[in-house]
């Protein structure tokens, strides 16, 4: 895991511009914390993964993971008593169809923001395509060598490219895999379909749980497809002998689509989660969006699979 001890100093898209941490008893005595006059401000980490990509149509990638981005286990957040911190969790990006050959749909960003904090986004998978898209983990890319997707940096891993075309087989192509937020997405190797990268595991609920896997290749005609990634990345589709079907990405993981082909439609992106972990001394129980809430030693678990709000 990054240690995100070092504050960054540019904000943006993708950016984790978080401002330093202030002291407990620095600049709010003011405002009469820490003398019953409100709550103080208190240290929170938490866990941002956007929607992956949708997967393309027609030998073509699996979509990338969702952005990845988490402070647990770095420096914390403070967050202020009485202040709305607003919370949007990304969808998963739509697949390719069913023809004719097409690319999928980015993810869409998760993002935390609100007062005291800068914005923290993380990015929406990319595409599966003939060439894959840009995004928090890159899609793959197609046949003939199509492009595999770049990835955010920081936030996920390029997309793997497509295998080259051999003169005398034309359609026997495999699709690149979708990167995942542990590793770049595998090439196309003719005629084969790329697996999905792998995505990252991470225990801020209190179990290890991975996420973010990039979706798998197709393969055509007989040939094996791309498995996706662990951590939710959908499976490529087989054509025929035996057929598989492409497979979405898994919902509140932001896993990758996988890419379809010939009877056998591609799979969309899995939805994106983010959760908080605040001390349960400090939790105020006040939300929006219908968070899972849950406790972990001495923390509570707020997590949304929706987009919503926590009050501080």
């Amino acid at each position: 895991m990054r240690d995100l001890k070092t504050k960054l100093t540019t904000s943006g898209k993708g950016s984790t511009n978080i401002q330093p941490r202030r002291g407990k008893s620095f600049g709010y005595q003011v405002l009469g914390f820490g003398s019953g006059g409100g709550v103080a401000p208190y240290d929170a980490t938490y866990l941002s993964i956007a929607g992956g990509g949708g997967g393309a149509y027609g030998n073509a990638g699996g979509g990338g993971g969702g952005g990845f981005l988490t402070n647990y286990g770095g420096s914390a957040i403070t967050l202020v008593g009485g202040e709305t911190y607003t919370i949007t969790v990304g969808g998963g990006g739509a697949s390719g169809g069913s023809g004719p050959a097409g690319p999928g749909t980015v993810g869409v960003d998760s993002v935390i923001s609100g007062a005291e904090i800068s914005t923290v986004t993380s990015d929406g998978g990319g595409f599966g395509g003939p060439a894959g898209g840009a995004g928090g983990s890159g899609g793959g890319g197609g046949y003939a060598s199509g492009a595999g997707g770049s990835a955010t940096p920081g936030q996920g891993n390029d997309g793997g490219a497509g295998a080259p075309a051999l003169p005398g087989t034309p359609g026997a192509y495999g699709g690149g895999g979708g990167g995942g937020a542990g590793q770049a997405g595998q090439a196309g190797a003719q005629p084969y379909g790329g697996a999905g990268g792998n995505g990252l595991a991470n225990s801020i609920t209190g179990g290890a749980v991975t996420y973010a896997g990039g979706g798998g290749g197709a393969a055509d005609p007989v040939y094996p497809a791309g498995d996706g990634g662990t951590g939710g990345g959908g499976n490529g589709a087989q054509h025929s002998n035996p057929g598989r079907d492409a497979e979405p990405g898994t919902d509140e993981l932001g896993g990758g689509g996988g890419c379809g082909l010939g009877t056998h439609p591609a799979g969309a992106g899995g939805d994106g989660v983010l959760i908080l972990r605040v001390p349960t001394a400090n939790y105020s129980s006040s939300t929006t969006g219908s968070p899972t809430v849950s406790t972990d030693g001495a923390d509570t678990i707020i997590k949304f699979t929706g987009s919503g709000s926590y009050t501080a």
